[in-house]
């Protein structure tokens, strides 16, 4: 496996991992009907925009065939007036790639990030029934808010957690 920073040509991969994850993670908790209708068009266009943004930090991990299986990114949210903090945006990997590390490579190229741009906190949102959260809690991550968001005419708690030390999390990480 390797992990590296993200290129506008790779927002293709990025797309197919985001739609198969988001089916795969979100299945039972967002409505069938919202996930179906998922695009790897639409995704690449927003892949194109995201990692094209300078605001973002986009990195991707490929297996050893040079195959995106899952893609992470920081940046800081529109909604976060925190002073010195960012957002970790997003961790998706492919269903048959989860729980083999590659999460865990992609967290510490983030942080290894926030640590470089001297960010002092992290937030990460999380949907409640999304059972990656325990991922984030066992890095370090306190709750630190609940809201309401609706995805598919469905009503979902999203839990907004925070990371207030970035060297604890690089050391609980190794």
């Amino acid at each position: 496996m390797k992990i590296r920073i993200a290129t506008v040509s790779d927002a293709e991969g990025i797309a197919k991992v985001h739609v198969d994850s988001w089916r795969t993670t979100y299945k039972g908790i967002i409505p069938d009907e919202f996930l179906s209708k998922l695009s790897y068009e639409q995704r690449t266009e927003l892949w194109i925009r995201n990692i094209s943004n300078a605001g973002n930090y986009v990195i991707i991990a490929e297996n050893t065939e040079g195959k995106i299986i899952g893609f992470a990114t920081l940046g800081k949210r529109e909604t976060n007036t925190v002073a010195n903090s960012t957002d970790l945006t997003s961790i998706y990997l492919l269903e048959e790639h989860q729980g083999k590390q590659v999460g865990k490579a992609l967290l510490k190229q983030l942080f290894l990030k926030v640590k470089q741009q001297g960010y002092q906190k992290v937030f990460v949102d999380v949907l409640e029934e999304n059972k990656t959260r325990n991922f984030y809690e066992h890095y370090g991550a306190t709750l630190c808010k609940t809201v309401q968001i609706n995805i598919g005419g469905k009503l979902l708690n999203e839990l907004i957690y925070e990371w207030d030390n970035v060297e604890d999390v690089l050391a609980k990480i190794k």
